[in-house]
């Protein structure tokens, strides 16, 4: 008799077991304390079964917080610089990398043509948990430490998989990391239960970007006026991933001379939506929020001027970390082509300008890479990291277009069609190196 197949989020629930049986031999599960939370979080699926999201608009009643913020704790230094992946992070990297060759890659072409994320596997993805990476888990996350390495190897393999489909996916999660690295205890109180529980927000967008050339993050044209103990919001931010489905926005506006972030409910009058296409990234599905006479509490204001600032500066390492990812995906392909597609009798590979070409791609993959683990071990030891995030941008917007134009290049007509991956990458790539926000480490 004839079987039906499994589901992607059948398969999404069975990595996450897979995951814990393969993590079982670690040293580490011998603590049970680690293992409940790798089983409570990577099991969340098969334990609750999926709910039915709700729609755009959910009602975030105020709730007050018991004492100080919650933050996740300080990152264990291991010595001056030492970039080994923890093996909690090895445990995250290798979910993230299953999840990646199982439930994203597959669909990738299909969520980039209808510029929307399959809803099983979008699913799969919410059931493994990866999302809560930066949530401390007294809130009900995974993090036990601040961990911007975590985030950086989390987001290399699931953009390996289909970048559009994990900006998507952690653009929600962004917004859960932001309240839980700069929210108060109020806000994170209101806030990050809709992001921990069975039913989880539909989706969430960190909305920095603006519809103007030549932007600077620092230099918005939002703004945001106090009157009395409300802020009025105006403006327009772009390209904003998940718009249509978000019901909770933090955005970027000028406050009296600074740029500062602020908590706005999708629901809240004022609050419109357009549609934004895109080049690259579309399963993300990019559009406007526009922001009319917003009226919010003051209390909304999350974080100060600095934590914008180091907002950015997360965002832009994010992005390098998927162009990472992507360009993995890249080199991995145009490999294996070079090895198998003949021309004069040989394969293509064996010609020095197609081995050299591929070389430059390998090289400047892995001094991206290597950039930016470091620059996210600079964050997480507390030290200024401005000088190499700013490094890691540089990289990213001359190197990862530079690595899709070489992959379509050496695949010639190959990769200027959508049978082959490439055409896609190229154009996710080339949008790595000058978006700002919308993911966050």
């Amino acid at each position: 008799m004839a079987t039906t197949p499994p589901t992607l989020a059948d398969r999404g629930q069975r990595l996450g077991l897979r995951l814990i049986s393969k993590a079982g031999g670690l040293p580490v599960m011998a603590d049970p304390k680690v293992r409940g939370r790798v089983e409570r979080i990577l099991n969340r699926g098969a334990h609750s079964g999926f709910k039915a999201q709700v729609a755009v608009g959910r009602a975030f009643t105020r709730a007050k917080g018991s004492g100080p913020a919650r933050r996740p704790g300080p990152s264990t230094r291991r010595g001056v610089y030492d970039l080994t992946p923890t093996e909690d992070q090895q445990m995250l990297q290798q979910a993230a990398r299953e999840l990646a060759d199982e439930v994203i890659r597959p669909v990738g072409p299909r969520a980039d043509a209808d510029r929307a994320v399959p809803d099983d596997a979008r699913q799969a993805m919410q059931d493994m948990g990866l999302e809560l990476v930066g949530v401390p888990e007294e809130l009900g996350g995974i993090a036990e430490e601040r961990s911007a390495v975590a985030g950086v190897l989390v987001l290399e393999q699931l953009a390996r998989g289909d970048m559009g489909i994990a900006v998507a996916q952690m653009g929600t999660a962004a917004v859960a990391t932001a309240l839980s690295l700069y929210g108060d205890s109020d806000q994170q109180a209101t806030y990050l239960p809709h992001f921990t529980g069975d039913e989880p927000v539909a989706a969430a967008a960190l909305a920095l970007q603006e519809p103007q050339p030549l932007f600077d993050p620092f230099a918005l044209t939002t703004t945001a006026v106090a009157q009395g103990d409300s802020l009025v919001l105006n403006g327009t931010k772009a390209l904003v991933a998940n718009a249509e489905r978000a019901e909770l926005f933090i955005v970027s506006a000028m406050l009296e001379g600074e740029a500062r972030l602020v908590v706005i409910e999708a629901a809240t009058d004022g609050v419109t939506i357009e549609d934004d296409p895109a080049m690259g990234v579309r399963a993300a599905r990019t559009g406007r929020v526009v922001l009319t006479d917003v009226t919010v509490a003051r209390t909304q204001l999350l974080g100060t001027a600095d934590d914008h600032r180091d907002a950015v500066r997360r965002g832009r390492l994010a992005w390098a970390a998927a162009a990472v990812g992507t360009g993995q995906a890249v080199l991995d392909q145009v490999t294996t082509y070079a090895q198998e597609r003949k021309a004069f009798g040989e394969p293509i590979g064996q010609r020095q300008a197609v081995a050299f070409l591929i070389a430059d791609i390998a090289i400047e993959l892995d001094g991206l890479r290597l950039a930016v683990l470091k620059a996210a071990a600079r964050l997480d030891a507390g030290t200024d990291a401005a000088p190499l995030v700013a490094e890691v941008r540089s990289l990213t917007a001359t190197h990862a277009a530079q690595i899709g134009s070489h992959a379509v290049q050496l695949l010639g007509g190959h990769g200027f069609v959508k049978e082959f991956d490439n055409e896609r990458w190229f154009r996710d790539l080339r949008g790595a190196g000058v978006l700002e926000g919308t993911l966050l480490v």
